[in-house]
């Protein structure tokens, strides 16, 4: 078992939205097995009940750093943990923070319910003063989890018992950090920063909370220390939009993060003031012809398919530096970025790519949830839309990709307006980046035409998208269930190589057959690679994959994040300069 300090996760775990008053509440917790969701019958929640087993929180009970390891199915599950507030926490409100819990939660302090939430990837929280006691009190926790209802995205989580195929072990219940923090009456609630580089500024909608009448809101901002930009502005309600002038234009770019840092002030007559750090980047997307358009330039990207996870932790990452090291290994073997898979992934990660200039596209995790209902929007937009809402301000976020691999289901076809409905909101909400309908297939409505190639020779890969060098038929997969229509055009998943000369196991697999030397799985990579840099229509590829899971062992690097190739030789294949560049 990995090591892990005192308190695991022990980091603040909203980096962009960051306050000084907190209390982590990672660590051991009391936990229970609901299989037949009778807790609530049997008082789980009351305070003075005691839970049978204990478990290390936010890892989830099917991994190896829980504790627990219990990975058969549970129908719901149950967290309990006594805290003790501060002594100098007596004024304003206490927060209860939960990075995410999979997938419908309720808690409860001191036995009183505090409300529900439904969604397994994104943040929620409760103002919980008038429930607190003097001295100790006592959290409760419940969460249900089927995975195998059709009613909920559930990613790559196995809807069998076992992992199969790219399916992996499932995660129940707590999986991001837990923690409370203690703001004022009034009290800052949310932000959202878009840049403007061309205009030497940064547009601010800043949400507040509370009796806000007469008070004043201050933003600044820095670059290297250096005072860069500054305003004040009197708060008449609970959003405030405003623009920030800055002295100063540095580029957030690929490679290198020129980030400026923000702080923001909530002046309140009388009353104790609230104030947040958070940070910047200035940068623009822009898709012009079949070019994707970084800060006005033409940036090749050299995607890789990462789905976070983690041999110990499932979908937890061990430590932050593990999220920093991921990022590291990609750039290392020369991606310039990833696509998030099936998963919404933990602010902490999204943090380390802004830091090290790494593009990433925010997706969510559709598969399980049966999209040839028109109700399943119920069941996914409302998550997806919390999700957009956490990340939107991250500059390495740039596009959004709703769904993946929309197949049809039992005979079924997907229920197009699902898609085109979700898009249209995404557009709404953001229109400063790029959307993908769904990657792969079944394009409904998209910004930009993406497929999913795993074919394994190159020579027959090459054929495939020759034509649209001259202007002749571009290459569509389902050409029966979508139409292209002149949209930027990349491969959005390809290779996939099987590469597992360690690893005996009959039930690994990979895409195609296996390369006999490791001299032979070189050729193929690169030549596939060739075929997408040397084409003059395509704006990047994402290759399949970043490391192993669990049974798939197409990864560049094993599950255990060690290299199965020298980096530099994929380095040397992946950075040479794209036709699209030129």
């Amino acid at each position: 078992m990995a090591h892990l300090p005192m308190l695991p996760r022990p980091e603040y775990p909203r980096p962009d939205f960051v306050r000084p008053e907190w209390i982590n509440l990672n660590g051991q917790w009391q936990f229970e097995i609901d299989h037949g969701k009778s807790g609530k019958e049997r008082s789980y929640h009351d305070k003075g009940h005691d839970l049978s087993e204990t478990i290390t929180v936010p890892f989830c009970p099917e991994s190896k750093l829980s504790g627990v390891e219990y990975t058969d199915f549970m129908a719901a599950v149950w967290y309990k943990r006594e805290f003790t507030l501060p002594e100098n926490w007596t004024n304003g409100r206490t927060l209860l923070h939960f990075g995410a819990v999979d997938y419908m939660a309720e808690v409860w302090v001191n036995g009183v319910s505090v409300g529900t939430h439904c969604g397994g990837y994104t943040p929620f929280s409760f103002d919980i003063t008038s429930n607190l006691l003097p001295g100790g009190n006592v959290i409760s926790v419940y969460a249900e989890d089927d995975v195998r209802s059709g009613r909920q995205p559930r990613g790559k989580q196995s809807e069998m018992f076992q992992s199969h195929g790219c399916d992996y072990t499932r995660t129940t219940g707590i999986w991001q950090t837990v923690w409370l923090e203690q703001v004022p009456d009034a009290y800052l609630s949310d932000m959202k920063v878009v840049s403007d580089p061309d205009n030497a500024c940064v547009h601010l909608e800043v949400k507040v909370h509370g009796n806000v009448s007469g008070d004043t809101l201050t933003v600044s901002a820095l670059y290297d220390g250096r005072s860069v930009g500054e305003t004040r502005v009197l708060v008449s309600g609970h959003s405030v939009k405003l623009t920030l002038p800055l002295s100063e234009v540095h580029l957030w770019e690929v490679g290198n993060a020129r980030l400026y840092d923000l702080k923001l002030s909530l002046h309140t007559q009388g009353r104790e003031s609230d104030t947040v750090d958070s940070y910047f980047g200035l940068r623009t997307v822009l898709l012009d012809g079949m070019k994707f358009l970084i800060n006005g330039k033409s940036v090749f990207q050299r995607l890789v398919l990462d789905q976070g996870f983690y041999p110990e932790g499932i979908y937890t990452a061990p430590s932050d530096e593990d999220l920093r090291k991921d990022i590291e290994i990609s750039m290392g073997l020369g991606f310039n970025g990833a696509r998030l898979h099936e998963k919404i992934f933990e602010p902490r990660f999204l943090y380390w790519a802004d830091q090290l200039g790494y593009l990433v596209w925010g997706e969510h995790a559709n598969w399980g949830l049966n999209i040839t209902r028109a109700e399943s929007l119920a069941q996914f937009l409302p998550e997806w839309l919390e999700g957009m809402q956490r990340d939107y301000n991250h500059p390495a976020l740039i596009g959004w990709c709703p769904f993946n691999e929309t197949w049809d289901r039992d005979g079924t076809k997907q229920n197009n307006d699902v898609l085109r409905i979700v898009y249209e909101v995404t557009k709404r909400m953001d229109p400063t980046r790029p959307v993908i309908d769904t990657s792969g297939n079944f394009h409904v409505v998209t910004d930009i035409f993406d497929l999913h190639d795993y074919d394994q020779n190159p020579q027959t890969f090459r054929e495939r998208y020759e034509p649209m060098n001259d202007g002749g038929e571009v290459f569509n997969t389902f050409p029966d269930r979508q139409t292209y229509e002149g949209q930027p055009y990349f491969i959005s998943e390809y290779g996939g190589i099987w590469w597992n000369p360690l690893q005996k196991d009959e039930k690994s697999w990979g895409y195609g057959d296996r390369p006999v030397t490791e001299e032979a799985f070189i050729e193929r990579y690169e030549g596939l690679t060739q075929v997408l840099l040397d084409h003059p229509m395509m704006f990047g590829f994402c290759y399949t994959q970043l490391y192993d899971v669990e049974q798939e062992v197409n990864g560049l690097y094993t599950y255990d994040r060690q290299p199965k190739f020298d980096p530099e030789v994929i380095r040397r294949i992946n950075s040479r300069k794209a036709a699209i560049e030129e």
